[in-house]
């Protein structure tokens, strides 16, 4: 993918960041937006922006004129019962994970169409909106609105600029540190799932590099799980 532009939103840590150290590897100019002040990967071809999209409505000034793809990875974790969920948890969670989607797809829209043999826009769900968990209402109403901004948006920039969405499990990231704190937490999710250990990070990045690839230019609207087949399978061993 040499000689293509692409932003990477939230891509300092976890996901984003092994996504980023990919198409590095690829030779792609990488623009890498996150809050903190400070990014160690190092590169000619990636720069660093940090920024807060929720606040800051023209902070993507400094993309360049043609975009490739775009990579929206910001996500929250936020497990209560329903009981304990404020209306403020719930607009927290719209705000980071949909409407930050928007503000940066908006952004970027015609930038996108400019891509000569069209662009590839990857979000980000989760298992839970499929699956069904307690404790996730929150999240999983905030990953459900992206779901379906995704197909609407896949059907209405069809055929310029192709969107997708992968719906991880369980994944061993920072975001998700205080759910694997300790080997009897994490042996309890790993045996949650029928391949029976945690996601990584890297394997997650793998199919978000692949769907921006022109290897993937015939799939479009798809919501995608990376989660050991636990929303798939019943699984009761």
């Amino acid at each position: 993918m040499k000689e293509r532009n692409l932003l990477v939103v939230g891509g300092r840590s976890g996901i984003g960041r092994e996504i980023v150290k990919r198409l590095d590897r690829q030779g792609c100019a990488l623009d890498v937006v996150a809050r903190a002040e400070t990014f160690d990967l190092s590169s000619e071809r990636i720069r660093y922006h940090a920024c807060d999209l929720s606040r800051d409505n023209n902070a993507l000034d400094f993309l360049p004129d043609r975009l490739h793809g775009v990579v929206y990875c910001p996500g929250t974790i936020r497990l209560k019962p329903l009981a304990r969920l404020s209306e403020a948890d719930f607009m927290d969670d719209w705000q980071t994970n949909v409407m930050g989607a928007v503000r940066v797809l908006k952004a970027c829209q015609n930038r996108l169409k400019k891509a000569r043999r069209g662009a590839s826009v990857v979000l980000f769900s989760t298992v839970a909106v499929a699956a069904g968990m307690p404790f996730h209402a929150s999240i999983a109403a905030a990953k459900g609105a992206v779901e379906g901004l995704a197909r609407s948006l896949a059907a209405e920039w069809a055929p310029r600029i192709r969107v997708n969405v992968i719906a991880p499990s369980l994944t061993d990231t920072e975001l998700a540190a205080d759910l694997l704190d300790g080997e009897a937490k994490r042996e309890a999710a790993a045996q949650r799932h029928p391949l029976k250990r945690i996601g990584t990070p890297g394997e997650v990045a793998d199919l978000a590099v692949f769907l921006l690839g022109d290897a993937a230019g015939w799939i479009t609207g798809q919501v995608i799980g990376v989660d050991g087949g636990v929303s798939a399978l019943r699984f009761t061993r």
